[in-house]
């Protein structure tokens, strides 16, 4: 996904699921359009966050 979708899904009041490229899911807590990175929530642990490049994002499939 590229950095201005990632601020759309950011930025939406709709649920939208996304994945890391490995399948993990993540929730979106930050994204830096600029430098192409996000910070993201990795499962259900709001501990677990990750800086990510935005290309290993996903929007997942149901």
């Amino acid at each position: 996904m590229n950095a201005q979708r990632a601020k759309e899904i950011y930025d939406s009041s709709e649920n939208i699921a996304v994945q890391l490229d490995d399948g993990q899911s993540v929730w979106i807590e930050k994204v830096d359009v600029a430098n192409g990175v996000a910070t993201v929530q990795v499962g259900q642990s709001p501990t677990n966050t990750q800086t990510v490049g935005v290309d290993r994002l996903k929007e997942a499939t149901h």
